[in-house]
């Protein structure tokens, strides 16, 4: 019997196992566009909610955003890919599938190099549809209105992005007063990096434990070499390689369900072979956003800034929003250890477990909310959503995902005071 006992324990530990280390590849698997990493469009879906404990009711947010759906963000890939279409559609070199693929970017060519970094339509909807659930799921904190302070970055697709969930917000209840501010004033709590920013940082830059054992990792990475002959007979005489050219079709490809183009590029790539590849495209972004971390600091300070003024009453605020970039929000998921986004394997077969890069898609989100009791001697308690879903913190508690907010504080301070500026 203890043989039997033992054998089933193993089994059930092995599956426990395998379960955690496949939950990404199973997620991927249920949605193959995740591969498109951080340009996966925000999905416009709920999560169900863990009740509060009870007598606590949610009054305050605090919130960072990243901008909605956006044309390419710079010019660079149309230019490339319009002089590189138009030499070899002149000389002869496109298959059929690439002559249909030139055909239709020469037809939307104008709009993609006007529309360069700028949001769309679905980006503002993303905004619109984040705000209104978050007044949907939240109604204590916005029923009675108040005021909301809203900061983005200097960029056009970050100010769009605020001004969708603003608007929405007062549509949901014009008692709301909102301040929306773009300035060089608040860059330093929403785009620290920034080279406006009047107040200057030197921290220093992390490096992935797994960077170290990268060789490692085994996994096909020829979809780039693969892609170019479907659209090209010869390469001869073009600028680039194949793989050159191949990573440009793929980049706008990841591009193209954000900008309302999909079936532009049928026949050359799917999502299924982007999503093939994912787990080792998934490293790259774990290091990109695991190396600057310690540039967020001024973020989760002013998180943790405004938070403590409005439980001490000098602010009235109750919403603080901030509207950035993925060169924020992804470095603070990791800062803030968000699902374990800090935990730094050194396998990296294992970075797929704590860190998946379609979690800083557009118009991705990261929300605190903040819970008091009905006794004034009730602790305060917070808990996070990351892009409108439960998320763990690295904070002890025994009642997640709701935690403390004296140990949030404490826990978070001592984590931005342990870094000392260059």
């Amino acid at each position: 019997m203890k043989k039997i006992l033992s054998t089933l324990l193993l089994v059930l530990t092995a599956s426990m196992a395998w379960a955690q280390t496949s939950t990404a590849l199973d997620k991927l698997k249920s949605d193959p566009r995740k591969a498109y990493g951080t340009d996966y469009p925000y999905e416009l879906k709920t999560f169900e909610m863990t009740k509060a404990p009870k007598g606590y009711t949610p009054f305050y947010i605090s919130h960072y955003s990243r901008h909605g759906s956006r044309y390419y963000w710079t010019d660079r890939l149309y230019i490339q890919l319009d002089s590189l279409l138009t030499k070899a559609h002149n000389n002869g070199q496109l298959t059929p599938v690439g002559e249909a693929f030139y055909n239709k970017f020469m037809a939307c060519k104008q709009e993609l190099m006007t529309g360069v970094s700028e949001l769309t339509q679905l980006g503002w909807d993303q905004h619109q549809f984040i705000a209104r659930t978050m007044y949907s799921q939240f109604p204590e904190v916005f029923k009675n209105g108040g005021n909301v302070f809203a900061i983005s970055s200097l960029s056009g697709r970050c100010v769009l992005s605020m001004s969708a969930f603003c608007q929405e917000l007062v549509q949901c209840n014009p008692k709301i007063e909102i301040r929306e501010q773009s300035s060089r004033f608040t860059l330093d709590g929403v785009v620290p990096t920034d080279r406006q920013n009047p107040v200057k940082h030197k921290y220093p830059k992390a490096r992935p434990r797994f960077e170290d054992h990268r060789d490692q990792f085994q996994g096909d990475n020829t979809l780039r070499q693969r892609v170019a002959p479907r659209v090209f007979t010869s390469t001869e005489g073009l600028p680039g390689n194949m793989d050159r050219l191949g990573s440009s079709l793929v980049d706008l490809y990841k591009t193209l369900p954000s900008i309302g183009h999909e079936g532009m590029m049928e026949g050359i790539v799917t999502d299924e072979e982007i999503a093939a590849e994912w787990e080792r495209d998934n490293l790259g972004s774990y290091t990109w956003v695991f190396e600057p971390q310690y540039q967020m600091i001024p973020i989760l300070q002013d998180i943790i800034k405004k938070a403590d003024a409005v439980l001490d009453g000098s602010s009235d605020h109750i919403a603080d929003l901030r509207f950035g970039h993925d060169t924020c929000l992804g470095p603070l998921t990791v800062l803030m250890g968000i699902n374990g986004a800090d935990l730094d394997p050194e396998n990296p077969y294992d970075v797929k477990n704590c860190y998946q890069n379609w979690e800083t898609c557009k118009a991705s989100n990261i929300q605190l909310v903040f819970y008091r009791g009905k006794s004034g001697s009730d602790p305060i308690l917070v808990k996070c959503l990351l892009n409108g879903e439960e998320a763990k913190l690295p904070v002890p508690t025994t009642q997640a995902p709701y935690y403390k907010w004296t140990d949030f504080r404490d826990f978070y301070t001592a984590r931005c005071n342990s870094v000392k500026e260059q």
